[in-house]
């Protein structure tokens, strides 16, 4: 019997719709390493999606999205700055360092977005000295590792600090579509509208299989992010079944039906926290995450026996998938309320 849990949306099966488009696509023979019909038809649906200057680049995962978009923006001797919580910094092993050969420079995050007067104060305080990284990069993400959405208004005072130092912008969007959806905008209101100039677009976690993409919005940067897309092995022989999932997603917005129905799911869990348990979330509740408040007495009972990921300290998170039914949200809160008491 299939059981679906809270640990993370990376847990969730896929969409029928991207499992139907992987069907077909397996028909036949096509030509391999993107050169096919179906990675053709996926270009020309983001350019519909982001907008005419728009290149997407499918790859395997969202840590080689990363790596390879913000490369992409640095040399050798610079630096990306990012929240405190942010994968680039905490979740991605060595491999913006060992891959992407950078520094990264983390800023306070109290809330998981970053502060326009942090960000302002760290970028003046650079001197241009050798003996320092130069932080030639930003990145976002949207929406963050806590669950908190940025609004186009926050971004775009972000992008404007960086682009008056010279500073490239990078959106990590894992769950871009949760935070689009939560807005009510398009993804080319939250990235190619602001002036961003490369996008990590989540896949897995919004109904997907496997892969990822890296969007490219500025075009000077297609032929880096090729190229490296190749040299640090995420370019797919089989390309089509990655594109297809993508195509599927974006076909129709499915992305926002999918994304729709987590956040959905995350607000149904967070009401019912409030008004069954008198629990309120650590964090706002703005895409499909939900950070849970537990006692330190209660908190190895809830971890080892709940569908829930250990977060900090008192905290348990708890992601809401595409799939996430009433079900299982209340299944959820019958156990905090048994093993909360």
């Amino acid at each position: 019997m299939s059981t679906r849990g809270f640990t993370s949306d990376n847990a969730s099966g896929a969409h029928p719709a991207v499992l139907a488009a992987l069907g077909a696509a397996a028909e036949g023979h096509a030509a391999s390493f993107g050169a096919d019909r179906l990675t053709a038809a996926l270009d020309e649906r983001a350019r519909e999606v982001f907008g005419p200057s728009a290149t997407i680049l499918p790859v395997f995962n969202g840590t080689g999205a990363n790596v390879i978009g913000v490369t992409a923006l640095l040399q050798r001797w610079d630096a990306v700055v990012v929240s405190e919580h942010a994968h680039l910094a905490n979740d991605e092993s060595t491999a913006p360092q060992l891959i992407g050969g950078m520094a990264v420079r983390t800023l306070p995050a109290p809330a998981g977005k970053l502060g326009v007067a942090d960000l302002t104060e760290l970028l003046a305080a650079d001197d241009g000295s050798v003996h320092h990284a130069r932080p030639a990069a930003v990145s976002l993400t949207q929406s963050t590792e806590l669950g908190t959405v940025y609004t186009p208004e926050e971004l775009t005072a972000l992008v404007r600090v960086a682009r008056a130092r010279g500073v490239r912008v990078h959106v990590d969007g894992a769950r871009l579509a949760n935070a689009a959806a939560r807005l009510g905008t398009s993804l080319a209101a939250l990235t190619s509208d602001l002036g961003v100039d490369v996008v990590s677009l989540g896949a897995t976690k919004n109904g997907a299989l496997f892969g990822d993409a890296v969007v490219v919005l500025d075009p000077a940067l297609v032929e880096p992010v090729a190229r490296l897309r190749k040299a640090t092995t995420q370019l797919a022989s089989k390309m089509r079944f990655v594109s297809a999932q993508l195509l599927a997603l974006l076909t129709d917005d499915l992305w926002r039906t999918t994304a729709g129905h987590a956040n959905a799911a995350a607000d149904h869990l967070a009401g019912l926290l409030r008004s069954e348990l008198g629990v309120e979330p650590a964090y706002p509740v703005e895409a499909n995450a939900v950070f849970v408040p537990v006692p330190q007495h209660s908190l190895g009972a809830v971890t080892e026996q709940l569908p829930v990921l250990p977060w900090e300290r008192d905290v348990v998170r708890a992601v809401c998938s595409f799939d996430t039914t009433e079900e299982d949200v209340t299944t959820l809160v019958t156990g905090l309320a048994r093993l909360l008491r």
